[in-house]
């Protein structure tokens, strides 16, 4: 799995969002601004979290973009998912993908669905609350 910078960048933009309920719709610039990404790629990223109905938009002076639930209702596996095309360790996983030839006789398969278990799991687990507070890993240096 590679996380490519849209997906890097669009949980930056759930984040910055999360992080300022109380702007109501924040514009495209606010946010690049914020977030130091152009606004041709920011679009290209709000417009499939809007796809995914990640986020609603309205336009006008006081237009802008906020997200359509609270943030710890947004798995992180939900955000990437709208704008990875597979989060899938291994092509042979990838939804569309032919079936192998080696599937049947694979020995490394079975590691590798595993893996894509375990990974969606875990992004399934994280919200972008999580991310905002960091409690969930606070204690992981603890022991």
């Amino acid at each position: 799995m590679n996380i490519t910078t849209k997906g890097r960048y669009a949980l930056r933009v759930m984040l910055d969002l999360a992080q300022h309920p109380e702007d109501g719709f924040v514009s495209l610039k606010t946010t690049a601004d914020r977030q130091n990404i152009s606004m041709k790629y920011l679009e290209l990223i709000i417009s499939r979290l809007k796809k995914a109905g990640l986020v609603e938009s309205t336009r006008g002076k006081e237009g802008g973009y906020r997200l359509t639930r609270r943030p710890r209702e947004y798995p992180v596996l939900d955000i990437l998912s709208s704008i990875e095309d597979s989060l899938a360790p291994v092509s042979c996983l990838q939804d569309g993908a032919v079936a192998c030839e080696r599937a049947t006789v694979c020995q490394t398969l079975p590691m590798w669905k595993e893996l894509d278990s375990i990974t969606n799991r875990y992004l399934a687990s994280v919200t972008l609350e999580d991310l905002m507070t960091g409690e969930k890993w606070a204690s992981a240096g603890e022991t």
